[in-house]
C-alpha cells in the first residue's frame, strides 16, 4: 500500500500556493498519491480565468469577481507584495534561477493526476460556478475531504 499525502490550500497567496505546489509535484514524483482541498481563499488558485461569469450573480459575488484574483497568474504575495511589485520582483528571481514559476508546478499537477477538491460550501460562499474551475477539479464536502484527510499519511494546511 502506498503513502498518501494531502494539502488543504486554504491561502490564495502566490508563494503559499507555490509551496503546496511543489509540495504536491515532488510528492508525485516519489510515487505518492496527492490529494487537494481547495477551501475559500484557495480556490483563487484553481479558479479558471477563461470561465469567469458574472451571469446569474449577486451583488457580492459580482464584486468578488471584480476585486479578487483572476487565477493563478494573479494571486498576490503573502508579504511584500507592494502593488504587485514585490511579487513581479519574486517572479523574476525564479527566472533567474531557472525555476518554475506556479503555473508550470499547477500544469504539473494536472498533468500528474493530483486530485484537486473545492470545499462545497467555500465554492457557495465565495460564489463560484462549478464551470468557473478549472475542469479536474471535483467540488465535495468537508466530510469528504477529512475521510480522504484521515486515510492519508500526512495532512498540511497551507
Amino acid at each position: 500500500m502506498g503513502k498518501k499525502l494531502n494539502l488543504l490550500m486554504f491561502s490564495g497567496e502566490y508563494d503559499k500556493a507555490m509551496a503546496g505546489l511543489i509540495l504536491a509535484n515532488a510528492a508525485r514524483d516519489i510515487d505518492v498519491e496527492v490529494t487537494m482541498f481547495f477551501a475559500f481563499w484557495g480556490l483563487f488558485l484553481i479558479r479558471d480565468p477563461e470561465t469567469m461569469t458574472l451571469e446569474d450573480k449577486t451583488i457580492y459575488e459580482k464584486i468578488m469577481d471584480v476585486v479578487t484574483p483572476k487565477g493563478p497568474e494573479h494571486l498576490p504575495l503573502s508579504r511584500m507584495n507592494f502593488s504587485g511589485l514585490g511579487r513581479m520582483m519574486l517572479e523574476e528571481m525564479i527566472e533567474d534561477q531557472g525555476a518554475p514559476k506556479l503555473i508550470h508546478f499547477l500544469k504539473g499537477a494536472r498533468k500528474k493526476n493530483i486530485k484537486f477538491y473545492a470545499c462545497k460550501l467555500s465554492v457557495e460562499i465565495m460564489g463560484f460556478k462549478p464551470e468557473e474551475l478549472l475542469p479536474e477539479v471535483e467540488i465535495i464536502e468537508a466530510s469528504a475531504y477529512l475521510k480522504d484527510a484521515l486515510e492519508s499519511d500526512m495532512q498540511l494546511f497551507i
